[in-house]
């Protein structure tokens, strides 16, 4: 496969080889007119339930791919069928490292984004740079829990932060506060009464997304 991982015209499921043993995983195809672009989607904390099939993921996912981004989401070790046990962060690092290799092999002209909700978003900002992720959407970033979020340091690239101000879970003064210290500070989302997992604000987190990303680069063929 020389452009993209998987045949047009519907998602394929995959086991992807990692560090812990195979991680499990689903490649989506967006729509003509497609971007040279794929996006891996990381989901939230495995421990509490967290997998690829959470609706936030799944949602951003979906809004990626209306905007000409193929998507890739997976299972961290221990969850599903992906191989492993929780890492608290570190293996979990070494998953995403895996699947973007896995990625690039396959679609090695293809520009590398990474979103991430949650746990997922503090994964894929921790990566951005090594990888050197082409543009990067973080969906409530735990900033303020138990996650360092001290020496990341994101790349000059597009980068779309969107945060619930009624969020339980994340502080939102946190994210917000953590944003504005950013040397590049990202292009920030903020959602009126939305909570952690964005109940009935779903629609307008795929609008976020979707209105953000329009001009990010590489544009549609």
């Amino acid at each position: 496969m020389s452009e993209h991982p998987a045949p047009e015209g519907g998602d394929a499921s995959l086991m992807i080889p990692g560090p812990a043993g195979a991680l499990e995983a689903v490649f989506e195809p967006a729509p003509a007119p497609r971007r040279t672009a794929l996006a891996i989607v990381c989901h939230p904390l495995p421990v509490e339930g967290g997998s690829m099939h959470n609706k936030v993921v799944t949602m951003a996912a979906r809004a990626l791919r209306e905007s000409g981004v193929d998507t890739l989401r997976f299972n961290f070790r221990g969850v599903g069928a992906s191989a492993g046990t929780f890492d608290d962060g570190r293996g979990e690092l070494d998953d995403l490292r895996a699947v973007a290799a896995w990625a690039r092999a396959q679609a090695p002209q293809a520009a590398l984004w990474l979103a991430g909700f949650s746990f997922g978003a503090w994964v894929s900002l921790r990566a951005a740079a090594a990888l050197e992720a082409r543009a990067l959407i973080s969906i409530a970033p735990p900033v303020g829990r138990r996650w360092d979020f001290g020496g990341i340091k994101i790349p000059p690239i597009p980068w779309l932060v969107v945060q619930g101000e009624a969020d339980e879970v994340v502080d939102p003064q946190a994210v917000f506060a953590w944003v504005a210290a950013q040397p590049r500070p990202p292009q920030l989302v903020r959602m009126p009464d939305t909570s952690h997992f964005f109940h009935r604000r779903l629609v307008d987190l795929r609008g976020a997304i979707r209105q953000a990303v329009r001009t990010w680069p590489p544009l549609p063929a």
